[in-house]
């Protein structure tokens, strides 16, 4: 639980599980990252963040760049 609310790993709409999935790969790859989906509980926190924060990162800025280009467009 974070502030308050229950974070879940699944997308929202579940049958965007797999375009998720290519794009963090494809993200990934763009700053050098290998992107695997497979089981990572062997994996320390610590190194699950220095992975992800810059993945997730990355998602969430070109989303945004996409939506405000969406939003000049019209």
């Amino acid at each position: 639980m974070y502030g308050g609310v229950f974070m879940s790993r699944r997308p929202l709409v579940p049958e965007a599980k797999e375009a998720l999935d290519k794009i963090k790969t494809e993200y990934a790859n763009e700053i050098g990252l290998k992107y695997n989906d497979g089981y990572k509980g062997n994996v320390s926190s610590k190194l699950n963040g220095y992975i992800g924060g810059p993945v997730g990162g990355l998602m969430t800025k070109k989303m945004v760049e996409a939506f405000e280009k969406k939003l000049i467009d019209k």
